[in-house]
C-alpha cells in the first residue's frame, strides 16, 4: 500500500469517527432541546398558576383578627 493509500485510507477511518461524535452530539442536543422545550411548558403552568393563586389571596381582606 502507497503512502498516499495509507494517509487516504487514516483520513476516511477519521471522517468515520467524527461523523459518529457528530452525530452523538446533534442527538444530545435535539434531547436536551425537548427537555428545555418540556421545562419552558413546566415553568408556563407554574407561573400561570402562581398568578391565579396571587389573585385570589389579592382578594382576601387583610385584616387584624376581631380579637385584636
Amino acid at each position: 500500500m502507497s503512502s498516499i493509500d495509507e494517509r487516504m485510507a487514516e483520513l476516511e477511518i477519521r471522517q468515520a469517527f467524527q461523523d459518529d461524535a457528530l452525530q452523538t452530539l446533534s442527538d444530545v442536543i435535539a434531547g436536551q432541546q425537548k427537555q428545555i422545550d418540556l421545562l419552558r411548558r413546566e415553568l408556563e403552568r407554574l407561573q400561570a398558576r402562581q398568578e391565579e393563586q396571587s389573585q385570589q389571596f389579592q382578594e382576601v381582606p387583610n385584616e387584624p383578627p376581631p380579637h385584636y
